[in-house]
């Protein structure tokens, strides 16, 4: 599969069920009137007793004169301090638990598409799809965002050994610290973009390998490392793409942004402006996610079908064309609900 065959794929894919685009719109709904809800009311009741005149929330000196002892504030309400802390925790994991569900439904409803192209978009499978694919990518997350920490923890202690090299050479001769600070700076910011790339690059193809062969988070993203080092190829797709997106969310808020300075006009088309820039964004999202599910499942599941000797479309439906335990679970996952598993071993025997 070349670069634009991926990528026409991707395409064809999300524009055949752009609903997806629209679950996401509803999130981001449902995401600001929680925000009031949850957060804002408390809030209000506690810009209330703070003694806040919010009739005058738009002048910086009320708020500055709040907050010009903040300690005096804290320990005299420091109760009304914490519920507004825990109303704003329980927020966040709100709508990350959302993000995720919604997440986990799109991620597999662009799964199955990829394995039957004539499927139709129905909600029924988009929350079985969310219901059965929501641990595993919670679980997946949450070994992505240490990995996340530890690569943050290692380029700030390299530029923490960058600014004491500086540092030391300053000492010796100003004009040879100015050259170090540069090319060590510009060193760690190459370093930086290329960990990053890599880092997503094999968050979203592990994504597609959790998908497919429904294993563990750890086998699903070191089998993404062994995929990409194996397919160079797959990494600068992804690059390409992931460029594409960041060029097109630029060019939407180029667009809309400057609606936002209109006096009065404004700010009562911001929030529609809003909702289609996110609308975009989650839509060039998603064609990134099917690019990648579809490359994936050519170059590595359906390749590897092929070379046990059975199609991967036999391989779907018997769930035996492999000897590995890898294999054959990367082909028994994506079976339709309505397919017992003693079909299966039926099959096998």
């Amino acid at each position: 599969m070349t670069f634009a065959e991926a990528i026409r794929t991707g395409f064809h894919t999300i524009n055949k069920r752009l609903q997806l685009v629209g679950v996401q719109a509803v999130l981001m709904v449902v995401n600001c009137i929680s925000f009031f809800v949850v957060v804002g009311i408390p809030l209000g009741i506690a810009f209330v007793i703070f003694g806040l005149d919010l009739t005058g929330i738009s002048n910086a000196k009320d708020v500055l004169g709040m907050l010009a002892s903040p300690s005096g504030l804290i320990m005299k309400y420091l109760w009304l301090v914490l519920v507004v802390v825990v109303f704003i925790l329980f927020y966040i994991l709100l709508i990350t638990t959302l993000g995720l569900y919604v997440f986990s439904g799109s991620a597999g409803v662009v799964g199955r598409s990829i394995l039957e192209p004539s499927l139709p978009f129905s909600m029924k499978q988009f929350f079985a799809e969310a219901k059965q694919f929501f641990f595993p990518v919670m679980w997946y997350s949450l070994l992505a965002t240490v990995v996340f920490l530890v690569i943050a923890f290692l380029l700030g202690l390299s530029g923490g050994g960058i600014a004491a090299l500086v540092s030391a050479a300053k000492s010796q001769d100003s004009t040879l610290a100015l050259f170090l600070g540069i090319f060590f700076s510009l060193v760690l910011a190459l370093l930086a973009i290329a960990a990053i790339l890599v880092f997503l690059a094999v968050t979203v193809y592990g994504i597609a390998a959790l998908y497919f062969r429904r294993e563990s988070s750890w086998d699903a993203f070191r089998a993404a490392c062994v995929f990409l080092r194996n397919r160079p190829d797959a990494f600068w797709l992804y690059v390409l793409v992931f460029a594409g997106y960041v060029s097109g969310s630029f060019v939407v808020m180029v667009i809309s942004y400057p609606f936002h300075l209109i006096p009065i006009i404004g700010m009562i088309i911001s929030f529609p402006l809003q909702l289609l820039s996110y609308m975009v964004q989650g839509y060039l999202g998603l064609v990134v996610l099917a690019v990648v599910f579809g490359y994936y499942y050519e170059l590595e599941i359906r390749n590897t079908a092929a070379a046990a000797g059975g199609s991967a479309a036999e391989m779907k439906a018997t769930g035996a064309g492999s000897t590995t335990p890898g294999g054959t679970s990367a082909l028994q996952a994506p079976r339709q609900d309505g397919t017992p598993p003693e079909t299966d071993e039926k099959l096998e025997g």
